[in-house]
Parts: structure tokens; C-alpha cells; sequence
């Protein structure tokens, strides 16, 4: 009863890449079954149902920085079920239908976005941006500040991975 009272967690981070477009990141996001390549920590991602990248199919994920909650088991996991994905606005939704790290009614949007040059009136493309928000009900054991923080941490080292693959290619 006290957990449906409390409201639910609401984060936003992301990350700037100035050396890769939106259309060199665009399809590492899409790639659903594969995330592992690029996430640091995440040791396992594959497909468990569906089509790759087709909105329902669902993602078995496991060993993040996100330590389970259950028992002593060592491994963290989640199945991840792919909800939307719009390619004209480089934006993919999903959500957590089971796991062991204590997320319940999760729900994620992957965002990419075209970066501008601070200095230049007319807008001119420069690189990127990943924007990552959630909504979780409250995880027990954590405080809101700390998933964000994990999250950030991820998204930075994720989006220096990705940049690192496309060297200095910008076109």
C-alpha cells in the first residue's frame, strides 16, 4: 500500500558526441539485440523474442553496474520489451518486463539528436547527442540521485565508445 503512494521516479541524462552524426548513432540504438557492444558493464544482450529492432520484440540484458536485489545471486538480468521506435525523430521507448535489480514499471526513451555549433548563426550541424530519460517506480535500497548518477556515468562512457568507432569521420 505505502509503495503505491509514492510517486514515481522520473531521470534524464545525455551525452554529446561531436565526432558522429545522428545517422552513425541512429542505428546502434536500433540494433535492440546487440546493446552490449556498446553499454559498459553490460555483458549479455541478445534477442529472446521478436524481430531486432521491431517494436515488441524483447532483449534478454544482464551484468550492469545495477547489482540485483535478489538473494546473493551475482548476476544482474532483465528482458526488455521494445514499445516504439520512430525513425524520423531518432527516438526508441522500451520498457523492463522482468528482472532481478528491482525495476518495476520501467520505461526508457532513447533520444538522438543533431548538435549545432554554439558559435555559428545558421545552425551548422556538429555531431550529436544521446539523450536518455526513465520513469521507475522507487527502487528499495536506492535514492533517485544515484540511479541518475549511474545512468549518467553509462551514457558517457557509452557515448565515447560509440564516438571512438567512427574515429573522426564527421559528414
Amino acid at each position: 500500500m505505502e509503495k503505491a503512494l509514492q510517486a514515481k521516479w522520473e531521470g534524464k541524462v545525455s551525452a554529446k558526441l561531436s565526432n558522429a552524426t545522428v545517422d552513425q548513432i541512429w542505428p546502434l540504438f536500433t540494433d535492440f539485440f546487440n546493446f552490449q557492444k556498446w553499454f559498459p558493464s553490460l555483458s549479455t544482450c541478445h534477442g529472446i523474442h521478436g524481430t531486432n529492432g521491431d517494436p515488441g520484440c524483447i532483449r534478454y540484458c544482464s551484468g550492469f553496474s545495477i547489482p540485483s536485489n535478489v538473494g546473493d545471486k551475482p548476476v544482474s538480468w532483465s528482458k526488455e520489451r521494445l514499445i516504439a521506435v520512430d525513425h524520423a525523430q531518432h527516438s526508441l521507448t522500451y520498457e523492463i518486463v522482468d528482472s532481478n535489480i528491482g525495476f518495476e514499471s520501467y520505461v526508457s526513451t532513447v533520444k538522438i539528436v543533431p548538435g549545432s555549433d554554439p558559435g555559428d548563426d545558421h545552425d551548422h550541424q556538429c555531431g550529436c547527442a544521446i539523450e536518455w530519460s526513465f520513469t521507475v517506480d522507487p527502487v528499495e535500497g536506492w535514492a533517485l540521485d544515484d540511479l541518475v548518477r549511474k545512468y549518467e556515468e553509462g551514457i558517457q562512457r557509452m557515448a565515447q565508445k560509440m564516438e571512438a568507432s567512427f574515429g573522426n569521420r564527421v559528414s
